[in-house]
């Protein structure tokens, strides 16, 4: 088996400049000759440096606007070639095809054309052809060709040639092919994507690809490895989000962390503060207020047991009195869409509070693909993101305005508990979550009784569920829930419909007093 290859030849042709120049200088210090392409090569020749241009080894000019310059015998005869295959070395020789040792390419930023919402034929036209069949060649024939497709490599691939006097070991070219065939396959991924989304078909095959973010300590638990990958998307949270302080961010604590930030999303800061307090997933308080602070005082109240060790969300920048306030519990991990200096501060002394902002809020409107892995295979889903559908009052009594306010947050936040949820809220803030129940009449006292610890712990004579809604995040499919609510004083409930039992729910809330409406729309949340 070959071990080291020295490097006598390298091709360079990248659309990403950056450390072109340095790494280009480096090779020619060793001697090395430099085949180059288009913008490559005149940035190479304008910074005083030898190149030799891909057409004067091919005998062909580029044409087409570039489409067609490397895909030629003679670029791809020296990526393939067996060094140590003598049929191979004698068709080298016959036509004239030299070894090509390096191949450094990065392509077309196809990514960035469509991050950027470029036009149909743009992101086309930014689709790499040269470029990947170069890469799979040269990484197919790893055992005597390095091929280097991330800027972040070069120092890599330098360091390894200063060890071993020009050459890379076999070891190391294996995990530069593995390195590009992973690109390959996310670009072509990423092409399929935007083909899909852009023609909304359901494609026959579907791929998905993410760039390594950073490896974890473990995963959901101290057995399990991890590691967390960005999709590119964008998106602000958890994934873009700037870390201010704190240790590094554990696998539970970037999950809750998107779980919170995606519920803190269905509240316009626009129409005020709200802040969501998040526990294993679940929101275990979430409220609005006439400041960050008041909502941050009044989500914690629904649980405050729950509440320690949690992750807050804002959908407001985030400042020092509502950071002073969060800092008297233990708390994991707080995001927001910014902060100003003087929480910062008051952070600064909690070091292990980790503090992430985003520049802004992600979008909770915009669709997508969610994803679920199953043994065998894997679900896709668009994201539960559809606008509420008209509502129906089905009872006789109608909701008073305030209760219609606390119905629509109810349902807000049922759609981000997992099922079968029952939400609680009150003046604008859950006073009850029930979560995870095999049977939804069990969420509903759950619920009730998460209400009932909250007033004791408070000091309260009874529980807020007094005069609350409540939302269900699929229909009730029998009387019994509905009934658990009005004993706990609920006096609206907002649910989807659709049951069998319809008839016999509608009375039952009839004969006890309560306001329903049906939203036609469920949210399951598994």
């Amino acid at each position: 088996m070959t071990d080291l290859v020295y490097i006598g030849r390298a091709l360079l042709s990248v659309s990403d400049k950056t450390g072109l120049l340095d790494l280009a200088r480096a090779l020619h210090g060793r001697g090395i000759e430099l085949i180059s392409t288009g913008g490559t090569a005149n940035a190479l020749r304008t910074a005083g440096l030898p190149v030799k241009d891909v057409a004067d080894i091919t005998g062909f000019p580029e044409m087409m606007d570039g489409r067609v310059k490397t895909l030629h015998p003679n670029v791809h005869g020296g990526l393939l070639a067996l060094r140590d295959d003598d049929e191979h070395l004698l068709a080298m020789a016959a036509h004239g095809i030299e070894p090509i040792d390096l191949l450094v390419v990065n392509l077309y930023p196809f990514e960035a054309t469509v991050a950027r919402g470029g036009s149909y034929d743009d992101c086309i036209e930014n689709i790499d052809i040269g470029g990947p069949a170069m890469i799979r060649a040269a990484s197919k024939n790893h055992r005597f060709v390095n091929v280097v497709t991330d800027v972040q490599d070069y120092a890599a691939l330098l360091d390894e040639m200063a060890r071993n006097d020009g050459a890379t070991s076999y070891a190391f070219r294996q995990r530069l092919a593995l390195t590009a065939y992973s690109r390959t396959a996310a670009y072509d991924a990423a092409v399929s994507a935007w083909m899909a989304e852009t023609l909304d078909e359901v494609p026959r095959r579907r791929t998905f690809a993410g760039t390594l973010s950073s490896t974890l300590r473990y995963g959901e638990n101290p057995h399990q490895s991890a590691a967390f990958y960005t999709d590119g998307s964008n998106r602000p949270g958890v994934a873009t989000a700037k870390q201010w302080q704190g240790k590094e961010l554990s696998y539970n604590n970037i999950n809750d962390t998107d779980a919170a930030f995606e519920l803190v999303a269905e509240f316009d800061p626009a129409d005020g503060a709200a802040v969501a307090i998040i526990k294993h997933a679940n929101p275990c308080g979430v409220a609005r207020g006439a400041t960050l602070a008041e909502a941050y005082a009044r989500a914690f109240d629904c649980d405050r047991t729950s509440a320690f060790g949690g992750i807050v969300a804002l959908n407001q920048p985030l400042d020092g009195p509502t950071a002073e306030k969060i800092s008297e519990i233990f708390t994991e991990v707080v995001i927001a869409p910014g902060a100003d200096d003087a929480a910062k501060e008051v952070f600064a002394r909690k070091k292990n509070l980790r503090l992430l902002t985003t520049l802004r809020l992600p979008d909770a409107k915009a669709g997508g693909l969610a994803f679920k892995q199953v043994a065998g295979g894997f679900l896709g889903q668009d994201k539960d993101t559809a606008p509420l559908p008209d509502l129906k009052v089905v009872t006789k009594r109608q909701p008073t305005e305030a209760e219609m306010a606390d119905a629509l947050i109810a349902w807000k936040v049922a759609k981000h508990v997992k099922s079968n949820a029952i939400v609680y809220v009150k003046d604008a803030a859950t006073v009850g979550i029930g979560a995870g129940q095999m049977s939804r009449v069990d969420s509903t006292r759950i619920a009730a009784r998460k209400a009932e610890d909250a007033a004791e712990v408070m000091g309260l004579s009874e529980p807020l569920t007094k005069g609350c809604a409540a939302a269900s995040d699929a229909f009730f499919p029998f009387a019994d829930g509905v009934e658990v609510l009005a004993s706990v004083g609920a006096t609206c409930v907002i649910q989807p419909g659709g049951s069998m039992r319809d008839a016999e729910v509608i009375e039952a809330a009839d004969r006890l007093g309560l306001a329903m409406i049906f939203t036609g729309q469920r949210h399951f949340r598994h």
